[in-house]
């Protein structure tokens, strides 16, 4: 890449740092003027936004490997037909003369209800990929060669998060790997199947804990879920597709 690791370490950093800078604002003013505040962390997602520097680190690298800032499409004409539903939103798009040429989703999850929100986030995931890929095989993005399709979630780093967790087993076993895995061990078998399977072409997963807010600090549990792992695979069909 022509940005170097360094650099974009640090990108990553200031993305990260921005998530729980906008989380924080949004949550102490969210509600002010009508006086009705969400409850819990809610309040602190409800505004949107929070993801917003990871969106604009994507932008910023396709562009500069020669993707028309054009191209990049976020919070509207976003829309994209789906098989199973008429369209879907996705957080960022990429059309090129026409044709589809990436999507990537962002996701964020924090405490406390981390045993909900994975099961949530783990049926939407997997949702939204056999809608896309569905779409794409039955010709909804016409012209387009097979798209590139990328997954991000940032995962707090904290107790609920990453302590071992049960598994209930009332009937049948689960799979070996699940017994005593925390939900970030989960998430990674999550995006990395979803990977290895082609449900999407690259994921990302990172931890980073609530104290971030001045530094941004994360960590990334599994190098093939790592972010320059994951640009890489994004750039490598960019440089591609401008050649």
């Amino acid at each position: 890449m022509a940005t170097s690791r360094n650099d974009l370490t640090q990108a990553v950093q200031a993305a990260v740092r921005h998530f729980w800078q906008t989380r924080e604002r949004q949550a102490g003013t969210q509600g002010a003027k009508s006086g009705n505040r969400d409850r819990g962390a809610r309040s602190a997602v409800t505004g949107g936004a929070h993801l917003d520097g990871f969106a604009e680190l994507i932008r910023t690298l396709v562009v500069n490997a020669g993707i028309s800032d054009a191209a990049v499409h976020r919070r509207t004409r976003v829309e994209l037909p789906g098989y199973y539903r008429a369209e879907k939103k996705w957080d960022l798009v990429i059309v090129v003369d026409g044709r589809l040429f990436a999507t990537v989703e962002f996701k964020a999850q924090v405490g406390p209800s981390f045993g909900n929100n994975y099961n949530n986030r783990t049926e939407e995931a997997l949702g939204n990929a056999t809608d896309y890929w569905a779409a794409y095989r039955e010709g909804a993005f016409r012209g387009s060669p097979k798209p590139w399709s990328g997954y991000l979630i940032l995962l707090e780093d904290a107790a609920g998060s990453t302590c071992p967790i049960s598994v209930a087993e009332p009937h049948f076993p689960a799979f070996s790997e699940f017994r005593g895995a925390s939900y970030a061990k989960r998430y990674e078998i999550l995006l990395t199947r979803m990977v290895r399977d082609r449900l999407y072409d690259a994921a990302c997963l990172i931890l980073s804990p609530r104290e971030a807010i001045p530094t941004g600090a994360f960590t990334e549990p599994c190098a093939e879920l790592s972010f320059i792992t994951f640009a890489e695979s994004l750039l490598a069909r960019a440089i591609a597709y401008d050649t």
